[in-house]
């Protein structure tokens, strides 16, 4: 993996959006999502001619107040008018939100995750028809004691180009209801945490209560890096 590629990488997940995810297990309220939305998504490396890759994630999601589970559906679309070629997308998790499982998608070994994430896995799309999308059944826990991003990536299935990534991006509230059964997130809203008497607990990093670009830089900074970083250094270990 060449140091320009890396560079490409990084800045690409550092200059999108950050976002945190909140992803309800099965249980958890999957059917209250709303619609998809491409928040934080950014072309990178240039697609074959006539493929146009992008990703959505839902606008709302829910995390069960007591066991802090959640669930989300992550798709990745082909909106050109040519087959994609062999493709995979990766669903990384970030601060609060930690990915548990991606239906038919394997686990990234720790030593591999990029800077700052806690959890990811790889999702072997294959070749997505003109027109065609696929989605994918995420399980997820969320801290609603921190923020939490999470970050899709769409490459060619050797890791090689990253042609599109949708965050790092968050979900959360400003509004939290810690005595509710579950507390509802907003895609691109950093997260309010909030204690059982609903005060403000102290967030963990640089922080006040919403996560500044700046502050963002340095955790998010190697979170960018891993971006880019993995799409050369990652695949050299296997997908």
């Amino acid at each position: 993996m060449s140091s320009r590629h890396r560079a490409v990488v990084t800045g690409s997940l550092v200059t999108a959006s950050f976002s945190a995810v909140m992803i309800l297990p099965c249980t958890a309220v999957a059917d209250g999502q709303g619609p998809a939305s491409g928040n934080g998504g950014k072309a990178v490396d240039q697609a074959p001619a006539g493929v146009k890759l992008t990703t959505t994630l839902p606008e709302r999601i829910s995390v069960d107040n007591s066991s802090q589970k959640t669930a989300l559906t992550a798709v990745v679309k082909n909106e050109g008018t040519r087959e994609s070629g062999d493709i995979r997308l990766l669903v990384v998790g970030f601060d609060g939100l930690k990915v548990n499982g991606v239906r038919g998608c394997d686990a990234v070994a720790a030593k591999d995750l990029p800077a700052g994430s806690n959890s990811a896995f790889s999702c072997p799309v294959g070749a997505l028809g003109a027109g065609a999308s696929k989605s994918y059944a995420v399980d997820a826990t969320f801290d609603l004691g921190k923020t939490g991003k999470v970050c899709l990536p769409v490459q060619r299935a050797d890791g090689k180009k990253t042609y599109w990534q949708q965050g790092p991006v968050p979900f959360g509230t400003t509004n939290p209801a810690p005595d509710a059964p579950a507390t509802p997130l907003l895609l691109g809203t950093d997260n309010k945490p909030a204690g059982p008497a609903g005060d403000q607990l102290p967030r963990t990093g640089a922080g006040s209560g919403v996560l500044p670009l700046g502050a963002a830089g340095a955790a998010l900074l190697a979170a960018g890096a891993a971006g880019v970083w993995w799409s050369r250094r990652w695949p050299r270990q296997g997908s």
